[in-house]
């Protein structure tokens, strides 16, 4: 199975790696490989939950959370014809404060030709991410 991951120490505690982490709604401002996002359930996130996602190049995706460990991780999947898209997040103490570990697997009949034609993006998005997320977390205004 294609996929990627990356990870990031931050030099915050892991609650407010967490906070920012989980505030999807405020991705745009915060992560420019993110250009809209919009939750389609109310309340916090949740197995269950639904987001629509926005990205420059990539098709706009519905997101699902799959699992979820409040303060810990969660992991949530988008589905393409032929193509099956899951995105875990993990933040962990550190001597340094927090890890942030983002992976991306991709499944399905046609997920070869789709990480084929995606991947060096896709890994560029993942770095951003974490680096903005580290980024936000590591302000004290977070």
């Amino acid at each position: 199975m294609p996929g990627l991951q990356h990870s990031v120490t931050i030099a915050a505690p892991p609650a407010r790696v967490w906070a920012v982490l989980v505030d999807v709604e405020r991705w745009p401002e915060r992560i420019p490989t993110v250009d809209a996002v919009e939750r389609l359930d109310a309340g916090p996130l949740a197995v269950g939950s639904r987001t629509r996602v926005q990205q420059p190049r990539l098709p706009e995706a519905v997101w699902t959370v799959t699992g979820l460990v409040d303060g810990v991780s969660f992991t949530w999947e988008s589905s393409s014809p032929g193509v099956t898209v899951t995105a875990s997040h993990v933040v962990e103490p550190h001597a340094a404060g927090s890890s942030l570990t983002l992976a991306l697997t991709v499944s399905g009949p046609m997920s070869g030709v789709g990480w084929l034609m995606t991947r060096s993006l896709t890994r560029r998005y993942v770095e951003t991410e974490a680096a903005s997320i580290s980024a936000v977390a590591e302000t004290a205004g977070a």
